[in-house]
Formats: C-alpha cells, sequence, structure tokens
C-alpha cells in the first residue's frame, strides 16, 4: 500500500514540477500530435473546476482543512489495507489516498517553493526571488486536456447556432484522474460484490 502511493504520488508530483518549470501559463503541445488529446498548463487556486470561496482566507482554511483530511484518509486507508482481504479495494483506496495527498501537496507547499507563473513567464523552483505566496497558499497544478470534440454548433440550431462547443473541457492533473478511477472502481466493486467489499 504504501509502496503503490509513494510511486503514484511521485509521478503526479514529476509531471507538475516538469509543466511547472517548463511552461508558462496557457502553454502546452499536443500529445502524440492529437489535439484531442494535450498538455496545456493551468493553475486551480480554488476547489474542484476552478471554483473559489473567501479569497486568501478561504484559500487557506480550504489547504488547513485538505492537510487534516488526507491525514484521517491517509489512516483510514492502512488501518482498511490491515482487515480488508481485497485487493482491489486496497488498491482502489491506494489511488484515493496519492490523490488527495498530490494536490495537498501542491497547495500546502507550492506558494513558497515555486515562483509566479504567468503567461509571460515560466516559475522556478527555489529561484532567487522567492516564493509567489505563503505555506497553504499555493496553486494545484493542472495539465491534462482532453477535449475530444471542439466544434461550434450549426448556424441552425435555436439559442446555440454558431457559438462554440467543447466536449470535455476541464484541465485536470493525475492527482484527479487517481482519485476518479480510485471512486469509480469502489463502486463497481460495491455493486458487483454480494457482500459488503469492505468486510
Amino acid at each position: 500500500m504504501i509502496v503503490l502511493i509513494l510511486v503514484v504520488l511521485a509521478l503526479d508530483q514529476t509531471l507538475k514540477f516538469y509543466v511547472k518549470t517548463n511552461f508558462a501559463l496557457g502553454e502546452g503541445f499536443a500529445m502524440f500530435g492529437l489535439d484531442w488529446a494535450q498538455i496545456k498548463f493551468t493553475e486551480n487556486y480554488g476547489m474542484a473546476f476552478g471554483m473559489e470561496f473567501g479569497g486568501r482566507v478561504g484559500k487557506i482554511a480550504l489547504s488547513v482543512f485538505r492537510v487534516l483530511a488526507g491525514g484521517v484518509l491517509m489512516y483510514y486507508t492502512i488501518k482498511t489495507a490491515r482487515s480488508v482481504s481485497k485487493n482491489s479495494i486496497v488498491f482502489s483506496l491506494g489511488l484515493i489516498t496519492a490523490g488527495a495527498i498530490g494536490n495537498v501537496i501542491d497547495g500546502l507547499l507550492y506558494g513558497i517553493l515555486f515562483s509566479e507563473s504567468t503567461p509571460s513567464k515560466t516559475a522556478q523552483f527555489l529561484g532567487p526571488e522567492g516564493g509567489y505566496s505563503t505555506l497553504f497558499d499555493g496553486h494545484v497544478v493542472d495539465m491534462l486536456y482532453f477535449p475530444l470534440i471542439d466544434t461550434t454548433w450549426p448556424e441552425w440550431m435555436p439559442f446555440v447556432g454558431g457559438e462554440g462547443f467543447a466536449f470535455n473541457r476541464y484541465i485536470f492533473n493525475l492527482a484527479d484522474l487517481y482519485i476518479t478511477v480510485g471512486v469509480i472502481a469502489i463502486i463497481i466493486i460495491g455493486f458487483s460484490s454480494k457482500k459488503n467489499p469492505f468486510s
């Protein structure tokens, strides 16, 4: 369990470090030459899907909550791993825990470890100017962008004719992917199991 968490967490943080120190905000590239599979650097200041509340104070409160929740989740995951016989449940909980810790690290430490990212410059790790903010006030780095459909509504369509339409326009990171896969796997296991999968 611990090895799983450390490995997938290392992958998440390595990709974030690479993107943060090699691209300005908004920059990226098409993976394998595919327009619908891109690396596109953005930062998420608040919660999921870029939502915010309470300004900087709210952001710091959210980061503190994430640290506490991450600690509780880590404890629960390790406790469950010792008592549950299903490896699939243990693996899924490990993915969720690693994803949560990955985003906690961003919010907790990135503000003091990196200089500011802007549309015109890349960030520096431990640069001479110092960090762009304080402890607990870092931005979550997102970069995975899969606009499977990026088109324009036909002119004859009422209300939306001529407007752009993008399916799956959200940008996310590996930590988000771990959490999503872990939650979906637990739901599937729960529905397909005749008894409590956590027993």
